[in-house]
């Protein structure tokens, strides 16, 4: 129904509370009327009462109702019963009121010379309203499913931006309105409510409640005080979502607005048990923003506070399916719109993420943001992992002026090594820009066989060393300056040009440049189970771009390098298995029929070179010509060249010849 229909039944029976017309014919005709409840403009009143009859008809026809005060409005109002005598010197009507746009409803009242009794019902909900005639500006009024909509006038003039999208309501309201003021006291019961403001930006659906209310509007100042039991539904304010829970959540309101200004919240009382306790005042303007806010919160069960409270912050950045254990600290000041300081006190947080990206143990201590003058805080935790990558206890110092949060330095041990964090700058959120995070990382000796077990690799060794000097974070993107270098089978692999994008989110993507250079292949082909070769292997791997985790992009080259002393001999295995990954022959020479008596060979070049766009490989090699490319050149006697026929090859299936050759599972066909 698009008019709340308690405020036409309001109207209509102010006015029935005149003196009864008496008389067999009777019409009255009125531009206007004016009460302290509202006003009806064009109102015309038909009375027939035929000759010795014990009933006449009444006629109500109004082109407008309005009540500014609860912000109704109907147009094309009519309302016919028939009027009847009650026992004394009373009167009944009872019949069906219709209006533009709404359902038809049944209004029946009951006037005497005391008191004014009316109900409204249709489908279910009813509505019944009692005033005497000595006080015609106080009314009792009950409610029974009443939809929300019909609300939506008392909504707007609290919240002009907001509507009721959902839900009905039960009560008994103690409602006067006089000239000065509108006063509205009682208990209410809602269920199943829904409501949206303008942008959308605040949406609650299925919410049930038990509120005790107090509002007074007057020219000077509208008061609510709200006193209510919440139950179950779920709202969305901003990047705030909460679950509400089917166990009783508390909450206080107090608030005053005094002329056009926003709202004053001198008064707001969160209780949700362990799970949060909380109380703030705040100030909004007059279009709804925030202007001021000062917060106090506290957790002491933090598994179910991130479901209710904290999901819609970390989905946002990834964090959705994070599991939080432990108890948690807030106090937080906000002026004109900008949140001045934040004090966090943490007490034994775990952090889990079950996808198995990171794991925080023991988080403890405080961290504190000024956006003024200086503060200092620090955090430590006794250990966690990174990507399966254990770390240990760390102390994090952290200082914070000026509205950013700074951690000069802090040195992690990791995997037998160290990371050090250096010259870290957190910038909030804040006119319109999102969090940005500026700093420098340095490893040191970190074990890369025990990275290479974390990640699944095979068995590398080696140690990790590399300096970024600068990096930055923002949009969901970490762009890396400088680069990180790996010591790798006695030679060097080199990291640049290093991004990260949604780190945390869906399908994060990385992407960097890596060169190769002197790595020992006889290491190399042993840990992979690629047979055998000696020498030493050079390359590069432009445009490497992973989206999770997973190769969708990059321009390789490995080729053998020039390296004095070192013996260049490749084994039977190796060119049977290098043979089966790149879809390659073996060409045949005078000593072909021999090749199969001999365990290894000597070689002058290895070389192979693959670009991988849209699933396909596309091969290259020392030599090509047409859909033949040169993989491996022999040298001496005998002499055995590998050449590849295929230059378009599925990486899926690149990739599991790969897993098989490094398995064994490829059987020695050699011609």
């Amino acid at each position: 129904m698009s008019r709340p229909i308690l405020t036409c039944g309001l109207g209509l029976l102010a006015l029935l509370g005149a003196p009864a017309l008496q008389a067999r014919s009777a019409q009255l005709q009125v531009a206007r009327v004016g009460t302290p409840a509202g006003s009806v403009e064009q109102l015309r009143i038909n009375l027939d009462w035929p000759d010795r009859a014990d009933s006449g008809v009444l006629e109500l026809q109004a082109a407008q109702v309005d009540l500014p005060a609860l912000g109704g409005r109907l147009r094309a109002v009519r309302w016919r019963c028939p009027l009847r005598r009650s026992p004394g010197s009373g009167w009944t009507c009872a019949g069906t009121l219709r209006a533009a746009g709404i359902a038809p409803m049944q209004l029946a009242i009951r006037l005497d010379e005391t008191a004014l009794h009316a109900e409204l019902a249709h489908a279910g909900t009813r509505v019944q309203l009692a005033c005497s005639t000595a006080r015609p500006d106080v009314f009792a009024v009950v409610l029974e499913q009443v939809p929300l909509a019909w609300m939506q006038g008392l909504l707007a003039q609290a919240w002009p931006q907001a509507r009721f999208t959902g839900g009905h309501m039960d009560g008994r309201l103690h409602l006067q309105a006089d000239a000065r003021a509108l006063q509205v006291d009682g208990p209410l019961q809602f269920a199943a409510a829904g409501l949206q403001n303008g942008d959308a930006s605040i949406v609650g659906e299925g919410l049930g409640a038990r509120v005790q209310l107090h509002y007074r509007s007057a020219p000077e100042a509208t008061r609510a005080r709200v006193e209510a039991t919440l139950q179950g539904g779920e709202f969305l304010a901003g990047n705030t979502y909460v679950a509400l829970p089917q166990t009783p959540v508390g909450l206080q309101l107090e608030a005053v607005r005094e002329g056009p200004g926003g709202w004053v919240l001198p008064r707001i009382v969160w209780d949700d048990g362990a799970v949060l306790t909380a109380s703030a005042q705040a100030a909004l303007d007059a279009e709804g923003n925030l202007d001021h806010l000062s917060l106090q919160a506290r957790s002491d069960d933090l598994a179910p506070f991130k479901p209710r409270y904290l999901s819609g912050w970390m989905g946002l950045v990834g964090l959705g399916g994070v599991d939080l254990h432990g108890g948690l600290s807030v106090q937080a000041q906000v002026q004109d719109g900008r949140l001045q300081t934040l004090a966090a006190d943490l007490r034994q947080v775990d952090v889990r993420d079950p996808a198995g990206r990171f794991v925080f143990d023991h988080l403890q201590g405080d961290l504190r943001y000024s956006a003024g003058v200086p503060v200092a805080s620090a955090l430590e935790w006794q250990g966690g992992q990174l990507y399966g990558l254990k770390f240990g206890a760390t102390a994090l110092p952290f200082t914070s002026a000026g509205g950013v949060l700074a951690l000069p330095q802090a040195t992690v041990p990791l995997s037998g090594g160290r990371l050090t964090l250096r010259d870290a700058v957190i910038r909030p959120p804040r006119d319109g820009d999102g969090l940005e995070i500026y700093f420098g990382l340095r490893l040191d000796d970190v074990d890369f066989g025990q990275v290479a077990q974390a990640l699944g690799l095979p068995p590398f060794q080696g140690r990790l060393q590399g300096d970024i000097p600068r990096a930055h974070y923002a949009r969901d993107r970490i762009a890396f300056e400088g680069g990180l270098e790996l010591g790798l089978f006695e030679g060097q692999v080199t990291f640049s040009s290093l991004a990260l994008e949604r780190p945390f989110g869906t399908a994060p993507s990385l992407s960097a440049d890596i060169a190769l250079r002197g790595l020992d292949l006889l290491r190399l082909t042993e840990v992979l189970g690629f047979g055998s070769i000696t020498g030493r292997l050079d390359g590069r791997i432009d445009g490497l771009r992973l989206v999770d985790w997973t190769p969708v992009a990059f321009d390789a080259w490995l080729a053998t390098a020039d390296a004095p002393g070192v013996r260049r001999r490749i084994s039977q295995r190796a060119v049977q298995d290098i043979g089966s990954v790149g879809g390659a022959s073996f060409v045949q020479t005078l000593q072909g029929r021999l090749i199969a008596l001999f365990q290894e060979f000597g070689y002058r070049r290895i070389g192979v070179g693959c670009r991988l766009e849209n699933q396909i490989c596309a091969m290259s090699g020392l030599h090509s010509e047409g859909n033949a490319f040169t993989i491996v050149e022999g040298q001496g006697l005998p002499r055995l060249d590998v050449v590849g026929h295929n230059r378009a090859v599925d990486w899926p299936t690149l990739v599991e010849r790969l897993m098989a050759a490094g398995k064994g599972d490829v059987a020695p066909v050699i011609h």
